[in-house]
């Protein structure tokens, strides 16, 4: 799942640059899902979720994305920050495209504690990504947290990379 930090009001400031910039930065998501052979399958006014064979490959996706994100020229707007999370689990999409499954909810709330640029991970899908890594990259531990809602604390991981933003709140 990604989403844009602060586009809520980004949009009330600037609608048509703000058009613009989503639109780029769905082709930018979109381009880099497929590279890695997953499958975009809901977009939520900015923000995308997809899905993959193998957390592998849902790791080198988010960090394709967010290098092509930090180098796009965003022009007045300024840089797009965007939070991205991966969890792996099962979810069945129904009629309408929609999943509605306990993987999918852990998802949003890890999601909801992102900061933009930064990529977080589930515990689950740490142990399925870890030997198999992009180049350079790391995962940082950042302990276990009560997400909103859930019952049981998530231990959560952030992709690490030089080309990344490291720090946040």
């Amino acid at each position: 799942f990604t989403d844009i930090e602060g586009s809520t009001e980004r949009w009330e400031q600037d609608r048509t640059t703000m058009a613009a910039a989503v639109d780029r930065h769905l082709a930018l998501l979109h381009q880099a899902v497929e590279t890695y052979g997953g499958v975009p399958f809901k977009v939520v006014g900015d923000a995308v979720q997809a899905a993959f064979p193998a957390a592998p490959q849902a790791v080198a996706t988010a960090l394709a994305a967010q290098r092509a994100l930090l180098v796009e020229d965003w022009g007045a707007l300024g840089p797009l920050r965007v939070r991205m999370a991966l969890h792996a689990g099962e979810a069945e999409p129904d009629d309408r495209g929609d999943s509605r499954a306990p993987a999918i909810n852990r998802l949003s709330q890890l999601l909801s504690t992102g900061h933009g640029g930064q990529v977080l991970l589930s515990q689950a899908v740490q142990l399925l990504a870890r030997d198999a890594l992009p180049e350079g990259c790391s995962l940082g531990d950042l302990g276990e947290h009560r997400l909103r809602d859930l019952l049981e604390p998530e231990r959560v991981f952030q992709l690490v990379h030089p080309d990344l933003p490291g720090d946040f709140p």
